[in-house]
């Protein structure tokens, strides 16, 4: 981000994640936070007052301030805000889900592409670590397996467990296997709220591979991982350790002495360890500088939406 003017970026809302958001840009080189907008006057002069930050409880007067924005605010919210940031020329990184519904989130990429603006979308996990070598190892994924699972909190259940938890895997998977969805069935049911708290889906793809996707916020213990299966391949991967667990099957070698049998050996996976949310937030930083396509754009997140509402469809 060295070089050249600064650019200006503002936070529109500064809860769970929010904050963190204000706090690296706050931190990165380069990097110009020009103001925070939040509705909850305490929370703003809280995170403000911490940053010295410029506060706004209207969003909109961060217009002429700012180059690009971050939207976190509950997901009812994103399509509005985002599609005003657009048209007033702002670049927008978006939490995820891009919106609540599959139509407003065609709406935002349409506007984008009309206006020129960048358009990213917050999937943290694929600037996870593991995640980044897992793409280096993945060739013909056969069978994947994914658990979110969290314990219950109030935050994020303005929307169905799908759109808080699962559209997470949703995203990496669908960035792992390259082909189109042809199948899809789903259970789910509500628990502690009256969405869906709890789901499972199996997804079928046209490649042959399918992948059965668990995600709950009603779960006692915190669960991050996902297992892919391809020929000769087992890998395990841990979201939140950053580690992966990469298990080979060796043919026989009836040439060696004394003849070597079918083996499995564990092979080292290197996975550079950093906060990937971080990554997120310099990754939108270089694409608002040098105008180029963001490293999750707003096509690739409506491609996981669909996913995301056939499963809610199919409970």
């Amino acid at each position: 981000m060295s070089g050249g003017r600064k650019i200006r970026v503002g936070v529109v809302g500064v809860g769970h994640v929010g904050q963190h958001h204000a706090r690296i840009y706050h931190e990165l080189p380069g990097v110009e936070l020009a103001g925070i907008a939040d509705s909850d006057p305490a929370k703003l002069q809280q995170v403000c007052g911490l940053l010295e930050v410029p506060a706004f409880q209207d969003y909109r007067e961060l217009f002429g301030r700012v180059d690009g924005v971050s939207v976190a605010v509950p997901t009812p919210l994103h399509a509005t805000i985002a599609r005003d940031c657009l048209e007033r020329g702002v670049d927008v990184l978006v939490e995820k889900p891009l919106a609540e519904t599959l139509h407003e989130a065609e709406q935002l990429t349409d506007l984008a592409r009309r206006q020129g603006r960048i358009l990213q979308v917050g999937h943290v996990e694929r600037f996870n670590g593991a995640v980044r070598a897992l793409h280096q190892i993945i060739k013909t994924p056969g069978f994947i397996e994914c658990h979110r699972l969290s314990p219950f909190s109030e935050r994020g259940t303005d929307v169905d467990v799908i759109l808080d938890l699962m559209i997470h895997d949703i995203d990496v998977i669908l960035s792992l296997v390259k082909s189109p969805v042809t199948q899809v069935n789903a259970v789910g049911v509500p628990v502690l709220t009256d969405r869906v708290d709890i789901a499972n889906a199996r997804l079928g793809f046209a490649s042959g591979c399918v992948a059965n996707v668990t995600a709950s916020r009603v779960s006692v213990d915190r669960v991050r991982k996902i297992r892919v299966f391809q020929p000769d391949t087992y890998i395990s991967l841990d979201y939140a350790s950053q580690e992966i667990a990469l298990y080979r099957r060796l043919p026989a070698d009836p040439s060696s002495r004394p003849p070597r049998p079918p083996q499995i050996v564990r092979e080292e996976v290197a996975v550079e360890k950093e906060e990937p949310l971080r990554l997120e937030l310099t990754s939108f930083l270089g694409s608002v500088r040098d105008r180029t396509r963001p490293e999750v754009s707003g096509e690739e997140a409506v491609e996981a939406l669909r996913v995301a509402s056939q499963i809610l469809a199919k409970i």
